[in-house]
């Protein structure tokens, strides 16, 4: 047994230069669609004054979470900008934007391929485990090989690391959901596309929403660790707190990432869950109000009832 000698990694560099030697104008082309997605995300967050985004993010927090998580919010975007990280705490989200999109676009679809055949989920179950459990710096070799330096791979790998949760918890949601519901739709005459897109779907919502909620995290952590092959952003400045073995670097942006986890996690999750609009929480606010004073009234003009 000692003399048992597997060749895996033989063979995985074979596949790598297999690929290189035949599909590399294909893998220019994608590479110049992502390059295009993620330099076009960060030239608007970058180049868009930091005023705007904050009281942008700051009016998506009061509307979807609450106006303590607004405050919140400003105060710990100007603390980013007192670090003097904005420029590169924009170019993370322009890269956690785009891998998630990508993520999304290929995950919700696969999920949903694998909630209407227990063929495809037999097949990309296992695909999925090994995504989610092989080591993260293990996906940067094949990615800066095949695309070089810079943001793509960065992109990339992020993807590959970060789609299996929209992926499984797509297909979870549409599995859950009650036969009730979809019978309810079958008599009423609604077609595959038609049951997918308003009864599956929506009732799936929570479900698929938690799955984007993770992708984002998963790709939050990547994205850092892509700074390696020179994804850039937030992952630069921890990186170079570690090659220098300064703390205070080092803490300055690994503060910066916990932010943005924080914003976005909050957010996003938000919107897994039911809630009335700004303007209809006011509408009701006053509503009550006025209901309250009508009734104030109607005691003081008849003394009997109080």
């Amino acid at each position: 047994m000692q003399d048992l000698d597997l060749p895996i990694g033989e063979a995985a560099d074979a596949a790598v230069n297999f690929v290189l030697d035949h599909f590399t104008p294909t893998l220019d082309g994608i590479a110049a669609a992502i390059a295009l997605v993620t330099d076009s995300l960060r030239d608007v967050l970058v180049g868009l004054p930091a005023p705007v985004i904050i009281a942008a993010i700051a009016l998506l927090a009061l509307w979807r979470v609450g106006w303590k998580f607004s405050v919140f919010a400003v105060a710990a975007l100007a603390l980013i900008m007192g670090m003097n990280l904005w420029p590169r705490m924009m170019e993370t989200l322009s890269l956690v934007l785009a891998a998630t999109g990508f993520a999304m676009l290929v995950g919700i679809p696969l999920g949903i391929a694998m909630a209407r055949s227990n063929a495809v989920q037999g097949v990309a179950r296992p695909v999925l485990d090994l995504m989610q459990t092989m080591p993260a710096f293990v996906y940067l070799i094949p990615a800066a090989m095949f695309f070089g330096l810079g943001a793509v791979p960065g992109t990339i790998a992020t993807v590959i690391f970060a789609m299996p949760p929209v992926v499984r918890l797509t297909n979870l949601g549409l599995r859950q959901v009650h036969s009730e519901f979809i019978e309810a739709g079958l008599a009423f005459g609604c077609t595959p596309t038609q049951l997918l897109l308003k009864v599956q779907i929506p009732n799936a919502l929570p479900s698929i929403m938690a799955g984007i909620n993770q992708t984002i995290m998963l790709s939050l952590s990547m994205v850092v660790i892509a700074s390696m092959i020179g994804a850039g952003g937030l992952g630069n400045t921890v990186l170079t707190g570690i090659q220098r073995l300064d703390v205070g670097t080092g803490f300055e942006g690994g503060l910066a990432v916990v932010v943005l986890a924080v914003l976005l996690d909050r957010i996003t999750q938000s919107f897994g869950n039911a809630r009335p609009s700004l303007f209809g929480g006011l509408r009701a606010a006053l509503g009550s109000r006025k209901a309250a004073e009508s009734e104030d009234e109607a005691v003081q003009g008849h003394p009997g009832r109080a």
